[in-house]
């Protein structure tokens, strides 16, 4: 076989391996690399409740690493609100009022709450009656289990129970907690 022939079969074979879908050529429109797709806004509903996947988490200015960092949390599984979703990025806003991005890696969505009252006893039924089983600090980060009325569900540190909706923060009016 003559270079030239060589030559020709070597590059009939690379234009075949670069129409072909997977790790030698492109594959459906907007595939990225290993079949990674472009990012887009989530289709959930906002505003929503999600939680802080990590102990530290920045909060910036805009939606983008370039961006400066305006506000550090130091609270894993802390509630914020998402009011807007762009690409990979959210806008949320925390118990606080203070509005920023979040890239959505550092978010996560398990419904957490934020205890507001001083003290805060957890009940083993959802009515001021039923027995104390706990009692939960102004502060303290629990997990959301679900909401009934005026009470909700939820759990933190090995302890499960009901307190009222009004004690805590990480959720809407009309919100079951799922």
């Amino acid at each position: 076989m003559t270079v030239r022939r060589l030559a020709c079969v070597c590059a009939l074979l690379a234009a075949l391996a670069l129409a072909l879908p997977g790790p030698f050529g492109p594959g459906p429109f907007g595939a990225g690399p290993f079949g990674a797709r472009p990012a887009q806004a989530s289709k959930l509903k906002v505003p929503r409740f999600v939680s802080l996947r990590f102990g530290t988490v920045n909060l910036r200015t805009g939606p983008g690493r370039k961006y400066p960092i305006e506000w550090v949390y130091k609270r894993r599984g802390l509630p914020v609100e998402v009011i807007r979703d762009l690409d990979t990025w959210r806008r949320v806003r925390d118990r606080w009022g203070t509005v920023g991005w979040i890239h959505v890696s550092n978010l996560m969505g398990r419904r957490t709450v934020l205890i507001e009252a001083q003290t805060v006893l957890l009940r083993n039924g959802p009515q001021d009656a039923s027995a104390a089983v706990a009692r939960a600090e102004a502060g303290a980060i629990a997990r959301l289990e679900k909401c009934t009325g005026a009470w909700c569900r939820i759990s933190a540190e090995g302890h499960t129970g009901w307190v009222r909706r009004t004690a805590i923060w990480g959720l809407h009016e009309k919100d079951d907690g799922r």
